[in-house]
C-alpha cells in the first residue's frame, strides 16, 4: 500500500517535518519521489519509521541510525556489524532498564513515606514505622 506523507504523519503520530528530515538524512533510502517531488511510502517505509524510532528512543544517535541504514544497503556482508550494533544497543538500554528501575525504587520509597508522614501528621515517622528507616538506609545510603 502507499501512503502520502500527511498519512504517513497520522499513522506514526511524527509531524511531516520530523519525515522530511529523515528523508534529507537519507534514513528513508527507499521512499519513492513521484515526478512532481511528492513522497510515496510504502508499508516497507513504515517499518523503517518504526525501526528508527525505536533506536531513537533508545538514545542512538541519528548519525549512528544512519550508519545502520547504510550497512543495510551494502547488503549481507555486513550482517556481523549490523547485529553488534544492535548487541551493543541492546547491552545500554539494559542499563537504562537498571537505572530507570534503581529509580522507580527510590521513588516508590518516597510515596510510602510521605503517605506515612500524612498518616502521622508528621515527617518524623520512623519511629513509628522502623520498616521506612531501614528501607531508606537501603536505598540511600549503600
Amino acid at each position: 500500500m502507499n501512503y502520502s506523507i500527511g498519512e504517513v504523519s497520522k499513522i506514526t503520530g511524527l509531524t511531516t517535518h520530523t519525515l522530511r528530515y529523515y528523508d534529507k538524512e537519507s534514513l528513508l533510502p527507499y521512499v519513492r519521489k513521484l515526478k512532481n517531488g511528492i513522497r510515496e511510502f510504502s508499508d516497507d517505509d513504515l517499518n523503517w519509521i518504526k525501526i528508527i524510532e525505536c533506536l531513537k528512543s533508545t538514545r542512538l544517535q541519528i548519525k549512528e541510525i544512519k550508519k545502520y541504514i547504510d550497512l543495510h544497503e551494502q547488503g549481507d556482508k555486513t550482517l556481523t556489524e549490523r547485529l553488534s550494533l544492535f548487541e551493543n544497543q541492546k547491552q545500554k538500554v539494559q542499563e537504562q532498564i537498571n537505572t530507570l528501575e534503581n529509580c522507580m525504587e527510590k521513588i516508590n520509597y518516597k510515596i510510602k513515606f510521605f503517605k506515612s508522614a500524612m498518616k502521622y501528621g508528621s515527617k518524623n515517622v520512623f519511629k513509628n514505622e522502623p520498616k521506612l528507616e531501614k528501607e531508606c538506609k537501603k536505598l540511600f545510603f549503600k
